[in-house]
């Protein structure tokens, strides 16, 4: 990692302490995912979104992710040993979704950050799923008439659910699971916007140790310490550390 990306990763680690899940998503592409805009950011689905931090990753840390998962039939810990590659998946189609069913026809849109920003302060479970369906539907046809997101039943939401996760796989990354202890086999959900911001949480905690050492070893500013190549300021570490 370059003196300059240390520098803003450290920055935005810093703007993200204070932010939900999804606003450090958007914080870390916007300060180091220059590509794009942040309106546009906000816009992509989450599918795309997921990709760009699944990219960022790997830019910051490498290909190979370690992680750990709990069998939710007896507690063992399974060590995961993951790539970038395996789980970046094609982006999901521009065409619109349409959801035919009792009667209904619904057009749908796949959600983004600003669906999930919205719905982020709604205690009730229930609520939130119900807004977000709102908000995903472009248009909603009862016998060729249009009525409100808000008269769809249970069911038909339920399967509108299932459509728009078919159709944007990566918003919500699932790996298949096997406990070498029970054999129990399962689904677990793989976040990685949780994922990289602990990992950045834990790197930001090392760097901290290495600029208080150097810092009191040597009177050296953190900008200073922070402009050294990883490899220069690894000698200087050992140096104090013998």
């Amino acid at each position: 990692m370059s003196a300059g990306i240390a520098s803003t990763l450290l920055a935005a680690w810093e703007r993200c302490l204070l932010q939900t899940d999804t606003e450090r998503a958007l914080t870390l592409l916007v300060m180091l995912d220059t590509e794009l805009s942040e309106t546009t950011l906000r816009s992509l689905p989450l599918g795309q979104r997921n990709g760009r931090l699944l990219a960022l990753r790997e830019r910051l840390f490498g290909p190979r992710m370690a992680s750990l998962a709990a069998c939710p039939n007896c507690a063992e810990t399974l060590e995961l040993n993951l790539n970038v590659a395996d789980l970046q998946l094609p982006p999901p189609a521009e065409a619109p979704l349409l959801l035919v069913q009792d009667g209904f026809r619904i057009q749908l849109r796949l959600p983004d950050s600003r669906d999930l920003l919205h719905i982020q302060t709604l205690a009730d479970v229930d609520a939130a799923r119900r807004t977000l369906f709102a908000r995903c539907c472009v248009e909603v046809l009862v016998s060729g008439e249009p009525v409100a997101p808000e008269t769809v039943p249970e069911a038909l939401i339920a399967s509108a659910e299932a459509l728009l996760a078919a159709a944007d796989p990566q918003a919500d990354i699932r790996l298949d699971l096997n406990c070498p202890s029970c054999r129990h086999v399962w689904l677990a959900t793989f976040d990685i916007a949780g994922f990289l911001w602990r990992e950045i949480q834990a790197w930001a905690q090392r760097l901290f140790n290495d600029v208080h050492l150097l810092a009191r070893a040597y009177g050296w500013s953190e900008a200073d310490i922070l402009a050294m190549s990883p490899l220069r300021r690894q000698c200087y570490l050992e140096r104090v550390r013998q």
